[in-house]
């Protein structure tokens, strides 16, 4: 999924107060962690993820998590990664993208 310059800012700053979900630890990506994530997806739409002991590499794992997971990568920040996917029902969408 490809972002706008603008739909990151926007996401950006709708991120901004939400807590980081997901915290991913020195085991790096486990099939559980991208099935949570993956949940979570689905009724959030924009989630915040936070590493631990991996900050060499938080961007490679954070490109893998939006991969893995179908959703875009919209910043990462220090530690923490955005990820937003829009929900497939539309009745749940919560966010609605500037054009």
């Amino acid at each position: 999924m490809q972002l706008t310059q603008k739909q990151r800012q926007y996401l950006r700053k709708t991120a901004h107060n939400l807590k980081p979900i997901v915290q991913i630890g020195k085991n790096g990506i486990t099939d559980q962690t991208i099935a949570a994530i993956d949940q979570v997806l689905i009724t959030h739409e924009l989630i915040k993820v936070k590493f631990n002991d991996v900050q060499d590499e938080k961007q490679e794992l954070s490109e893998s998590l939006a991969d893995r997971t179908g959703s875009a990568l919209v910043y990462v920040i220090g530690n923490t990664v955005i990820l937003y996917r829009e929900s497939p029902d539309p009745d749940l969408r919560s966010i609605i993208l500037p054009i």
